[in-house]
């Protein structure tokens, strides 16, 4: 019996997930979904073809727990390919789906659960940052959103903490497989388009580090910028993004005098204002901690945007030709 004493909910839910090469973080994963509150009735995995000791982990950890764990391997899938694959491996029309290299909170799927009330196809959890060093503890506490930040109507869920029937699924088409990254908002968007029916879970909530450098930092969020454009996304934030900076630099490239610089940095503060306010919520005890991480916050946005900025262009020449390729 996989549902633990006191949760009895739905007749079954499938977990399911990809991976590749997470052999250093499996563990503390595995840990956190054996002692969730309620447990899944099977945990489908999809790896990419890692060449570590992630399948052989898994597999391990597998032996000792009461429902059934299978393990497809598929070199080179990414991770569309990968959720698509285990959630058509899966056998219940409950799916939750999560990433590798997230920690849940005990009642995460409990939580996720509860939301899943009559009429409802999508249930969308919630994630934290968490960190193991200065750097890590800057960029995830700058970059996540908060909470409070949240409009639950319009928000659109991380595949890392989700709850989706088979049927919602399946009216859309799956995952996109044509694309590498936010795939999981071109899902959530496809889903709102559709007239599915989401509710939002906000304690369902997975944990996860930032990247733990600032190169790897950039390259995310080339990517990111790099996937909008793959996926036609947020053309008018990334135009005001262009507008900012190309206005920005003209202004400092003809100032005479403080005004102008002064007028320029008090725009930016404006602009980074959420990034602050996310470092403040999340502040160390100690002041001058706390005030090291503030002054790093313009280097985040400032890092995060040109990546974007870079990854952007790339991906809409990407679009083109691949759109110009199916037009033949």
């Amino acid at each position: 019996m996989s549902t633990k004493e006191g949760t009895g909910d739905h007749e079954g839910v499938s977990l399911v997930m990809t991976v590749l090469n997470e052999a250093s973080s499996i563990g503390a994963f595995l840990s956190s979904l054996e002692g969730q509150d309620r447990s899944p009735e099977e945990l489908v995995v999809v790896d990419g073809g890692s060449t570590d000791q992630t399948v052989a982990a898994i597999e391990d950890w597998a032996r000792a727990v009461p429902w059934p764990v299978r393990v497809e391997v598929r070199p080179g899938a990414n991770i569309s390919e990968g959720r698509n694959a285990a959630i058509a491996l899966a056998k219940y029309d409950l799916v939750a789906v999560t990433d590798a290299g997230t920690v849940l909170d005990a009642d995460w799927l409990a939580t996720l659960l509860r939301g899943k009330e009559s009429g409802v196809d999508v249930v969308c959890g919630f994630f934290e940052p968490t960190w193991s060093s200065w750097r890590e503890r800057l960029l995830a506490s700058s970059l996540m959103p908060l909470k409070s930040e949240i409009d639950p109507d319009a928000f659109l869920p991380s595949s890392r903490s989700l709850l989706v029937t088979r049927r919602a699924w399946e009216v859309v088409g799956g995952y996109p497989e044509w694309l590498d990254y936010c795939e999981d908002l071109v899902f959530d968007i496809a889903m709102k388009e559709a007239g599915l029916t989401f509710a939002f879970a906000g304690g369902a909530i997975a944990r996860w580090p930032a990247r733990p450098t600032f190169t790897t930092y950039a390259r995310q969020y080339y990517r990111y910028g790099r996937g909008d454009g793959k996926a036609g996304l947020w053309s008018k934030r990334h135009a005001a993004r262009y507008a900012a900076y190309a206005t920005g630099l003209a202004g400092l490239a003809v100032a005479r005098g403080p005004v102008v610089p002064t007028l320029l940095t008090l725009g930016f503060g404006a602009y980074a204002s959420r990034y602050f306010r996310r470092v403040w919520s999340r502040r160390p005890e100690s002041v001058g901690r706390t005030a090291a991480l503030l002054a790093m916050v313009p280097a985040v946005a400032v890092v995060g945007d040109v990546a974007k900025m870079v990854g952007y262009p790339v991906g809409l020449s990407w679009r083109k030709r691949y759109q110009n390729g199916r037009d033949r």
